[in-house]
């Protein structure tokens, strides 16, 4: 075998091809909902909601529900309680987080170990896995991708201003709890969708690192989303090849990948785009008007 024929081998395989187009999916859609989650300095809940939802996806067999839909709800109420538990500012954001999802993933891990699965092998749920995935799996992807991008269309100035002052957002009229419960339901449709391809541990990375690359490239919010997006979904092409060819679970080198982008940004910005990434969490003072909040989107 030639070393072409070597290269293209993998595409004569249809769970690869099946993978890759999971990959490609899952990777724009962690990149897309990636930029308001780390704008809004939430980047650690993608790391929690996918433990939480881990626990959902133990329990929803054994109470006769469907993965899909028991798992589903089971991160959405887990994030929904992360931020309830959060507005009563006795609690920080991390503790909230920290309680709520590792209880629910000790659950999983729990109800696993003692019942079973009959989903994904218990490693390829933690890391993720190009075998397996089925037409629904990409429907899921596919329909997450849509409706998340949808949603930041049409409600495109209401969450720019309430991610970048949600306190001046709640006083000019922009239903800001609103908005919070909207970006708990993409995100948790987004991890849960993502989760055979990436994995419990790592889907984090997926969302923060895209995130932040386009954030040392650009000021611009409306290019960062752009620019999110399709890093993610390069990312996650050339890691599920990779992880074909080194035999190595799909998320660890999606994440790898991501994770070199972000170092190869760096060296040749020498430091500078490291700065502009610092200040992910410098927003709009409150004092900012609705209208320059929107103007500085474009």
């Amino acid at each position: 075998m030639t070393l072409w024929q070597s290269l293209l081998d993998p595409f004569g395989y249809d769970f690869f091809l099946k993978g890759l187009v999971a990959a490609v999916l899952a990777g724009a859609l962690c990149g897309l909902i990636g930029v308001f989650i780390t704008l809004r300095g939430m980047s650690y809940i993608g790391h929690g909601l996918s433990h939480a939802i881990f626990g959902g996806y133990a329990a929803a067999p054994l109470l006769g529900i469907p993965i899909v839909l028991g798992a589903g709800a089971w991160g959405l109420a887990s994030a929904l309680a992360i931020n309830a538990i959060t507005r009563s500012r006795r609690i920080g954001a991390d503790a909230a987080i920290g309680v709520v999802t590792t209880a629910s993933f000790a659950l999983g891990v729990a109800l696993l170990t003692r019942f079973g699965t009959k989903g994904p092998a218990f490693d390829a749920l933690l890391f993720g896995s190009i075998n397996g995935v089925t037409r629904s799996d990409l429907l899921l992807l596919a329909g997450a991708l849509l409706f998340a991008a949808s949603l930041f269309t049409v409600l495109y100035r209401s969450f720019l201003f309430s991610t970048f002052d949600p306190e001046v957002a709640d006083v000019s009229g922009v239903p800001v709890r609103r908005m919070d419960a909207l970006l708990m339901l993409v995100l948790s449709v987004s991890v849960l969708a993502t989760l055979k391809i990436l994995g419990v541990t790592l889907v984090a990375a997926t969302l923060v690192i895209p995130a932040v690359v386009a954030r040392m490239l650009s000021d611009s919010f409306s290019r960062m989303l752009w620019l999110s997006t399709g890093l993610g979904s390069a990312a996650g092409a050339v890691g599920m090849y990779l992880s074909f060819q080194l035999e190595i679970p799909s998320g660890t080198t999606i994440v790898l990948v991501n994770a070199l982008v972000f170092l190869v940004v760096l060296a040749i910005s020498r430091g500078s785009a490291l700065r502009r990434a610092g200040g992910l969490h410098d927003h709009a003072p409150a004092t900012s008007s609705a209208p320059a909040l929107a103007r500085a989107g474009h």
